[in-house]
């Protein structure tokens, strides 16, 4: 997907200023609240009109303010998914999933009721009132009637924002693989660093109301690593297996032990980059239950503290160690030293 947008928006005392071309099929848009994710976003469905600019998509333009071109919203194979589920309270599940099925042109209709219900696993829910569901399962019905769509670009403005972490991490999990499977191009909006990692490769960034830059997900969490929650790794574990107390997990050509794992082939953990420890050599006991060898790719100020950027056989680890610290371990790139991380230490997303 090429996403071309050079448009301007007064509302109030707010004014957009939006000036920017992105190339991909995982985008995000991120900035705090009231910088104008939002709105950007009601602007390219064509919820709102800008006052003036340019909006096309792969080739096509959708609005053109010297050419006085607006393409309506319904036409513009654009599908949303907001913060709430805004579905159709007298609909059944199977009703709602359909409504945008039904007034998509029949020749644009690559994804059936049954593939999605399918992928999405939501077969059990289909004969139900809406009333019926939890708020997890309102969004992933919203979710899937704005793929059943078949949409040419999914916008999603904070989907996730309303329902805990619990159900959060559950709600990614369904809605990355369902647009990797059709094949749908989406723009994720949200001001949670941690989902814009999950959910997206390249990021707009957005503040007061202009878009500042493009980076990608991991450059922006690098940056924000001043923050005083730090680094955040990210591990995709696979094929575990229970030991005892804990569950041995495989990364890459590693085997990590994780206390509080659980029986999913595939898993997503987080560590914090000040719950890993380095050590110069291979100490002779720990009491951790992980210790892997690494070489330093990457040696970087974060304000007040040092990160460490590790290579550890086929994974990259970043820890945050206090300056004094880079000299005593005699750190530079291309050394090689030990991380030790607690079994405890990783927290399980989905």
């Amino acid at each position: 997907m090429e996403l071309i947008v050079k448009i301007q928006k007064q509302l109030g005392t707010f004014f957009l200023d939006a000036d920017f071309t992105i190339k991909g099929d995982q985008v995000g848009v991120f900035g705090p609240s009231g910088s104008g994710k939002s709105t950007l976003v009601s602007l390219i469905a064509g919820l709102r009109h800008p006052d003036r600019g340019l909006i096309g998509i792969d080739g096509e333009t959708l609005f053109d303010s010297s050419r006085r071109l607006l393409v309506p919203p319904e036409h513009r194979r654009i599908g949303m998914v907001f913060q709430r589920p805004h579905l159709f309270p007298h609909l059944s599940v199977r009703s709602n999933l359909l409504y945008g099925y039904k007034r998509c042109d029949p020749q644009h209709r690559k994804i059936t009721l049954d593939t999605l219900v399918e992928v999405m696993q939501i077969g059990p829910l289909l004969d139900r009132g809406v009333r019926h569901l939890s708020g997890g399962e309102k969004q992933r019905v919203a979710i899937g009637r704005a793929v059943l769509s078949n949409p040419r670009l999914l916008l999603m403005d904070e989907p996730l924002s309303a329902v805990d972490d619990n159900l959060k991490f559950q709600i990614i999990s369904y809605l990355k693989n369902t647009c990797e499977i059709f094949k749908i191009p989406y723009l994720f909006i949200s001001h949670a660093l941690l989902e814009m990692r999950i959910m997206t490769n390249r990021v707009l960034t957005v503040e007061d109301g202009r878009v500042t830059g493009q980076v990608t997900a991991e450059d922006l969490a690098r940056e924000r690593m001043k923050d005083a929650t730090g680094y955040t790794n990210l591990l995709r574990l696979t094929a575990p297996r229970r030991i005892n107390n804990l569950y041995a997990y495989h990364w890459g050509d590693q085997e990590l032990f994780v206390s509080g794992g659980s029986s999913l082939a595939e898993t997503l953990f987080e560590v914090s980059s000040t719950d890993i420890i380095l050590f110069k050599r291979h100490p002779e006991a720990i009491s951790a239950r992980n210790l892997l060898k690494g070489t330093v790719v990457d040696i970087f100020n974060t304000g007040t503290r040092i990160g460490v950027e590790l290579k550890c056989g086929d994974g990259r680890l970043i820890a945050e160690i206090v300056k004094e610290a880079v000299d005593e371990l005699e750190l530079s790139k291309g050394v090689e030293i030990y991380a030790a991380i607690k079994a405890v230490a990783f927290r399980h997303l989905g």
